[in-house]
């Protein structure tokens, strides 16, 4: 076990204690961000160069799926601010010793979503924008925000993300009221006309085909697997240990549970079937995502290349799983009675948690299908779909 997922077992109950505080307040608090910062999960896939462990990209999943299982607001920040580690290591020296150089704790905060207008300038880029879901941004500082560059003067159609210090962009901390994952704190940023100098972006196309990755990290195989999987898979897992975390919470109420009519809820034969789906499809779930991110992983340590035909395969396969988790949390709470309806039951908590995190652009999942479909047939993935 590694020893990141030690510390979170070892600490569940101080991870879950602030879970509730953090619903409240609308951010994680701050001992729920030092607990974060103690396991190490942000480091994970950090060059070691900065104090990270550079760690099998399966074995990160693994400790975001244990703590999003128990305490869904940290473990979704852990996952969202955790991969960013993995971008940055691929981006230029100069920002990573700006980032990590003086502080190898320091986080990043990551509205990813294309809104913001960049025009072109000497040695860089003006970028404004308002961009929404900024996970964990309260403890973060700095941010990577998405948006258009201009390909020729007043012509916005280049993707790009931006890496901003913490001084050139404003939180707008009354943004983030929402009814599942409060504590994730993914408030909306913004930005009026900022210079970002050309060696703290990304061309989105070369971060996705490994382009950085060659330059900067060309002996490290974790840096060799696709952004555009890995981010998404991170979502997935995240997802698919909220729902785990309906599950068990169910599970653990079915024990002492009776019902109105003076009957143990483990007599009824149709509660435990769907109880014993809904494991079933849990763990194959997990498995689902943790061995696709696994195989890749091997095969870049054995010097492959990972071929867009396998992150199509991936990326279906990501979605499928996390519908399937979200499919069997829908199968046992619809047994779950009038009383898992009450706010202090963390069933309800829980299913809200996974209903916010089901509406995440990386979760959409019909246009992936057809997409995978199409790919069978010649047809080209049509803009704005993550595969």
């Amino acid at each position: 076990m590694h020893p990141v997922t030690e510390y979170i077992h070892g600490h569940i109950d101080q991870f879950v204690a602030q879970e509730e505080p953090g619903n409240a307040l609308g951010r994680v608090t701050d001992e729920g961000a030092r607990l974060l910062r103690d396991s190490g999960l942000i480091r994970m896939l950090q060059p070691k160069q900065y104090g990270g462990y550079e760690a099998d990209p399966r074995e990160f999943c693994q400790a975001v799926f244990d703590l999003a299982s128990k305490a869904p607001s940290i473990g979704w920040v852990g996952c969202v601010v955790g991969v960013h580690p993995f971008q940055f290591g691929q981006g230029d020296p100069r920002l990573q010793e700006e980032v990590w150089g003086s502080d190898h704790d320091t986080w990043t905060a990551s509205p990813y979503a294309l809104i913001g207008r960049a025009r072109r300038v000497d040695g860089g880029f003006i970028l404004s924008g308002q961009w929404p879901f900024s996970s964990g941004t309260d403890h973060c500082k700095w941010a990577v925000i998405g948006g258009m560059a201009e390909s020729e003067p007043g012509v916005f159609n280049v993707p790009y993300h931006f890496v901003l210090p913490r001084a050139d962009y404003e939180i707008l901390q009354d943004s983030w009221n929402v009814m599942g994952l409060c504590g994730t704190g993914s408030k909306d940023l913004v930005v009026k006309e900022v210079f970002v100098p050309e060696y703290r972006t990304y061309k989105v196309v070369d971060l996705n085909e490994r382009v950085y990755a060659s330059r900067h990290r060309p002996d490290s195989p974790l840096y060799q697997i696709p952004f555009d999987l890995f981010f998404p898979g991170g979502i997935s897992i995240a997802t698919i240990g909220i729902a785990a975390g309906v599950v068990n919470h169910f599970a653990e109420y079915t024990g002492s549970r009776v019902t109105r009519m003076g009957t143990k809820q483990t007599q009824n034969p149709y509660h435990m079937a769907s109880l014993g789906a809904a494991l079933a499809d849990i763990d194959a779930s997990r498995r689902h995502v943790l061995d696709e991110i696994g195989d890749m992983y091997q095969l870049v340590l054995r010097g492959g290349r990972t071929s867009p035909e396998m992150k199509r395969k991936a990326r279906v396969n990501q979605v499928r799983a996390v519908r399937r988790a979200a499919d069997a949390a829908a199968m046992v709470f619809k047994h779950a009675g009038g009383n898992a309806s009450r706010v202090t039951n963390p069933i309800q908590r829980t299913w809200r948690d996974l209903s916010v995190a089901m509406g995440h652009a990386c979760n959409v999942d019909d246009p992936v299908y057809a997409a995978y479909a199409g790919a069978l047939y010649g047809v080209p993935v049509p803009p704005g779909v993550i595969i």
